[in-house]
């Protein structure tokens, strides 16, 4: 009740004499401000990407190939592929196997991309499902559970 009985705060009357205000300011404020901003840009995005490459559990200079909506799928297919390196001595079937196994689960999350949004996690959830099962049986392999 208060607010009516002062009246609306911005009349058209303001509003004019602020767009006056900002046409005579802008021009000389935006080249004060604009490596402010840009920079302030620079510093959100590199936060972003920091905070991705963190949440996909690779390295910042790996963030640009784990894309999309599968991007979580890929990395952890790439991190198998990279702990399975340490058993390919003691047991080089196994890991043929299931480099072709990560293979085509990784073809899968590919396809996936462009699948309806609940047949892509439908086929994500099997996806992780797979992967779930090969890693407690490479965790086993390498006697840690």
């Amino acid at each position: 009740m208060a607010r009516k009985a002062l009246g609306p705060r911005l009349t058209p009357s303001k509003a004019k004499n602020l767009l006056g205000v900002a046409k005579v300011v802008g021009p000389v404020l935006i080249p004060v401000l604009a490596p402010f901003a840009a920079k302030a840009a620079g510093l959100v995005s590199d936060r972003y990407d920091h905070y991705r490459a963190r949440r996909l559990g690779v390295g910042i200079e790996d963030i640009t190939k784990y894309t999309g909506k599968g991007a979580r799928l890929h990395a952890r297919i790439a991190g198998f592929a990279q702990a399975l390196d340490e058993l390919r001595a003691k047991d080089p079937d196994y890991v043929t196997a299931t480099e072709s196994h990560l293979a085509k689960l990784a073809a899968a999350v590919r396809a996936s991309e462009r699948m309806p949004t609940p047949r892509r996690k439908a086929a994500h959830r099997a996806v992780r499902g797979d992967l779930d099962v090969l890693e407690n049986d490479l965790l086993r392999r390498l006697g840690v559970s």
